[in-house]
């Protein structure tokens, strides 16, 4: 079958060979349709990610998939399911976050992740998994439901955010997005209905696709070239909830004070390091004299993955025709890798989805 990888040392993915793989008890075999292309694709294949599968040379990758069960192999699965993986699994042998079902909350060594970290990912014709890490979903989200994973991340981050200001009554009116790339534009959709006002913080000039889409969510687009976060309440306001996707390593501190009293970061983007200033009595006086919170979240679990469907099916097309900028065969996968201002989300499709009766 054919697969896509990036060698060790290697800085450009390429097409491989590799055996059809064989479900283990407990596993099924899965036909993959679909798989996204997305920014830590690019930073495990520069090397500034994850790492190599233990014994081998090569690194399958991608980790945003929808599939068909080719083989159920006895598993509660059907035949013909439409399923979306989850990425973490378990390293070597069990431990007690995935024995409680919240892989997403192991800590570093104690979880492998599909085509990001010691395992490899679900760019090819087919792989197998753990039925218990197979999310069904609706035919009709066989397409897109490589952006199920996207979501699902997202999922995770608001809930522990709601979590951090569930002891007294919190109800935010405002959500600041951190980012215009394809997480941060799915994240502002899924606000369009929760909140009364949005704003998205990117650096693209006009005209630009993406601020297109934040404009037709109806929300505010706030060019950093022009506003810094910290003028953000002067121009606009403070927000209640601040969602930070680039993972530029200023943004968290700046948006500590640009919250609105008792708001909540969410903070989810993963920088290199970078050692600059900060004024850390006053940020420290922000978050308690104003009950303020920050939450990191990473990964997500089975739960998130089902709340992300329900989620999908719920967006508009017009909004997720504009969001996935090319899907393309594996003959000309080095097209989905492209990044450049024209592209926002882009897959790989290894098949085509054919309902079974």
């Amino acid at each position: 079958m054919q697969a896509i990888a990036v060698y060790e040392g290697a800085d450009e993915p390429e097409i491989i060979d590799l055996p059809q793989p064989e479900p283990d008890d407990g596993e099924a075999l899965v036909r993959t349709l679909r798989v996204g292309v997305d920014g830590t694709d690019h930073e495990v294949i520069s090397g500034g990610h994850g790492g190599m599968p233990a014994g081998d040379d090569y690194h399958v990758l991608g980790h945003e998939a929808v599939g068909v069960v080719e083989n159920a192999n006895g598993t509660d699965l059907d035949e013909g399911d439409v399923v979306v993986p989850t990425v973490r699994r378990r390293p070597n042998g069990d431990n007690e976050y995935f024995e409680r079902g919240e892989p997403d909350m192991a800590p570093d060594g104690q979880y492998h992740e599909r085509g990001i970290v010691g395992a490899h990912g679900f760019m090819a014709d087919y792989f197998t998994s753990p039925a218990e890490f197979l999310v069904t979903v609706p035919p009709a989200l066989a397409e897109l439901g490589f952006l199920v994973e996207p979501i699902s991340i997202t999922e995770k981050a608001v809930e522990h955010a709601d979590a951090s200001r569930s002891a007294f009554e919190w109800n935010p009116e405002s959500a600041l997005v951190l980012g215009n790339g394809s997480l941060g534009l799915l994240t502002l959709a899924m606000f369009e209905q929760r909140f009364d006002r949005t704003y998205c913080l990117g650096r693209r000039e006009r005209p630009d696709p993406t601020i297109d889409i934040i404009e037709s969510l109806g929300s505010t687009y706030v060019n950093s070239n022009e506003t810094a976060i910290p003028e953000i309440p002067d121009a606009h306001e403070a927000p209640d909830l601040i969602y930070e996707s680039t993972g530029y390593a200023k943004h968290p501190y700046e948006s500590i004070e640009a919250l609105a009293p008792n708001g909540v970061l969410a903070a989810l983007g993963i920088p290199g390091d970078w050692a600059f200033e900060i004024d850390g009595g006053t940020l420290h006086r922000e978050l308690v004299l104003h009950n303020k919170a920050i939450v990191g979240s990473v990964n997500s679990h089975v739960g998130h993955f089902e709340a992300a469907t329900e989620t999908l099916a719920a967006l508009s097309e017009s909004f997720l025709d504009d969001l996935v900028t090319g899907v393309y065969d594996c003959e000309n996968y080095a097209d989905a890798f492209v990044d450049d201002n024209s592209t926002i989300k882009n897959a790989i499709q290894f098949s085509e989805y054919e309902e079974r009766r």
